[in-house]
């Protein structure tokens, strides 16, 4: 994949890319097929993005990604999903591509924001068979309970969440925030393993600095 910095990109992509059978959902449930340049937020709906991973560069959020515990969003995985994944429009984050893989949904999100190259914004897994997923042998436990766990912070960010944390068991520590925590069956709140705070919500993650 071409890097974002300082790199120029391929350009827009025709409509050609989308492979036959796929679903090409826009705002409104509109179904079209376009081609063409790309000249305004509503035609970016019409256009849809390629499905040649070296063609994306990458945002400095989605490098960040890539380094962190627990996130699972790797270029092997993004590739994917680009290459094989359904694509869809969604109207707050633009493209998206999806794929599953053994009950876990990973989910890129890619835009032309600033550049006239194709970006990968940000990925994301989301787990959406928790029995396939927990007996598979791609994930292990931990990774479901992580995947799980994360997924319940995000959807309430500025919201304490300890009913959706007492279920989770996870003993290795991810990293959200400024800290790498843990948490285990019962316990309302996640632990971190560095300073030893605990915490309730992501927005108290990402507001508190770690003082290890």
């Amino acid at each position: 994949m071409a890097s974002r910095r300082g790199e120029p990109g391929a350009g827009t992509a025709p409509g050609s890319n989308v492979e036959k059978g796929d679903p090409v959902t826009t705002v409104g449930g509109n179904n079209r097929r376009g081609g063409g340049s790309v000249t305004s937020d509503h035609q970016r709906t019409e256009v849809p993005p390629p499905r040649d991973p070296e063609l994306y560069a990458l945002t400095d959020h989605f490098r960040e990604r890539l380094s962190q515990e627990g996130r699972y969003a790797s270029i092997p995985t993004v590739s994917s999903a680009i290459i094989e994944g359904q694509l869809r429009w969604n109207q707050s984050d633009g493209w998206r591509f999806a794929t599953v893989t053994e009950g876990v949904r990973t989910v890129v999100a890619v835009g032309d924001t600033d550049t006239g190259s194709p970006v990968i914004v940000t990925a994301w897994t989301e787990v959406v068979n928790p029995q396939t997923a927990i007996t598979s042998r791609h994930w292990t436990a931990t990774d479901v309970e992580t995947i799980r766990l994360r997924t319940a912070l995000s959807q309430s960010p500025e919201t304490s969440v300890p009913g959706e944390i007492r279920p989770r068991v996870v003993e290795e520590s991810f990293e959200m925030g400024h800290h790498h925590v843990t948490t285990e069956a019962g316990v309302g709140y996640l632990s971190c393993t560095d300073c030893g705070g605990r915490f309730r919500s992501k927005s108290a993650l990402h507001h508190r600095l770690c003082r290890d």
